[in-house]
């Protein structure tokens, strides 16, 4: 069996109010805190507390021999200092052990990677300082939202002092190389983890669908098939990337889920060989295979793995357009409230309610999604913008005015 690498990502968003175009001009809080709240506590509780238990009590069972890597938005620990200090706590308590490492990304969990690099290395800096504030943790890795990543943000990432960087192990871009090897970025030093998809997502997204050929999966099934992978060749690293929420969220406790992973890895454990491994150490055990050439932006999201569930129709298009565009102004003004306000409006997710690829995803664009359709959520989104800008335009006035 090779080392695992296990990531999870941990993400909720500040969700728009149902803002209406009455609301244009005379509009003060954007966002919905009472929803977000729900939420968050419903999340939390069936999920990110039970979870960080189980996480807890395996590396204390284990004398530390279980490890995690995760990432936490700053969006969501904002959230959880003001509304959940007892969450914030329980993950305080995991990176205490040290045997979980957290992993960088944007604080607002935005697009700024493929929209502005200015504003992406800045939010970098913000989750980065974010991360020392709370847990006292200055971040080796980087994960950009939803994985997405090509050539040109590695060579940002690596100019920002990272070591690594979780991709999505996609086989249009690896094509004959395994995801299960350690690999460098096209002309750099930056060091990638590619995602084995299909063995995150048989725990992420088919672990309780009972018409999937495999269910039900069990401990030893699944530890048989991770064995399998050391046949032809002794690989460096199985990256099992997914969602915080997996456990107990997306798969609900009733599935068994919890059960299936403390018995899996206690089950991985009765091999003394095998192991649980950190991302900052595996680069610090073993050299790459090989280069990797990600020529065309990748996400790990939908059939496609690329940014269509963000901007693959005209309104997340526009959307993102006229929001970018009002960068220079927001940043002119000076204007802390401003400033944040248009920042968590850059948060993905706002975009991702505007998807409009109901076929075979569609039940992925729908999770905690708050609006009836992609077309609502695009208006509310722009109601929202047009009040901001509206604002900024007076602030910037009002600033001439004092300076002349």
């Amino acid at each position: 069996m090779p080392p695992i690498c296990l990531y999870l990502h941990t993400h909720q968003p500040r969700r728009l109010k149902k803002f209406s175009v009455f609301d244009i001009g005379g509009g003060d809080d954007y966002f919905d805190r009472d929803k977000n709240r729900e939420i968050l506590e419903k999340v939390a509780r069936k999920s990110y507390l039970p979870a960080n238990r189980m996480f807890l009590d395996l590396i204390r069972r284990s004398r530390g021999k279980f490890k995690l890597s995760l990432s936490i938005t700053g969006v969501l620990l904002e959230q959880m200092e003001a509304e959940f200090p007892e969450v914030l706590q329980s993950f305080r308590d995991l990176v205490d052990t040290g045997c979980c490492e957290l992993v960088s990304e944007t604080y607002h969990h935005s697009l700024a990677s493929v929209y502005s690099p200015a504003e992406f290395r800045r939010q970098v800096d913000l989750q980065n300082q974010a991360l020392k504030k709370h847990f006292d943790f200055s971040p080796r890795f980087f994960r950009n939202t939803e994985l997405v990543y090509n050539n040109s943000i590695a060579k940002m990432v690596e100019q920002m002092g990272f070591v690594g960087m979780l991709v999505e192990g996609w086989d249009e871009i690896l094509q004959w190389k395994s995801p299960n090897f350690l690999y460098t970025a096209k002309g750099g030093n930056l060091r990638l983890l590619a995602r084995n998809y299909k063995l995150s997502d048989d725990i992420g997204f088919r672990f309780s669908d009972r018409g999937w050929k495999e269910w039900p999966l069990t401990a030893e099934k699944y530890t048989g098939w991770i064995n399998l992978l050391n046949l032809d060749q002794e690989c460096q690293t199985l990256n099992l990337f997914m969602d915080y929420e997996t456990f107990g969220e997306h798969q609900w406790e009733e599935t068994g889920i919890f059960n299936f992973f403390e018995a899996f890895f206690w089950k991985a454990m009765e091999n003394p060989r095998n192991r649980f491994v950190l991302p900052s150490r595996l680069v610090a055990e073993v050299g790459p295979a090989g280069e990797l050439d990600f020529w065309r932006l990748v996400s790990w999201a939908d059939m496609e793995r690329d940014l269509s569930a963000w901007n693959g129709n005209k309104m997340q298009q526009a959307a993102l357009e006229k929001l970018y565009a009002l960068e220079n102004d927001v940043k002119e003004t000076q204007d802390d409230k401003l400033l944040e306000d248009w920042r968590k409006l850059q948060t993905s997710d706002h975009f991702y309610y505007m998807c409009t690829k109901w076929f075979s995803d569609g039940d992925v664009h729908k999770y905690f999604n708050p609006y009836e359709s992609p077309y609502e959520s695009f208006i509310a989104f722009m109601n929202v913008y047009s009040d901001l800008k509206i604002k900024v335009e007076e602030k910037l006035k009002s600033k001439t005015k004092v300076a002349s």
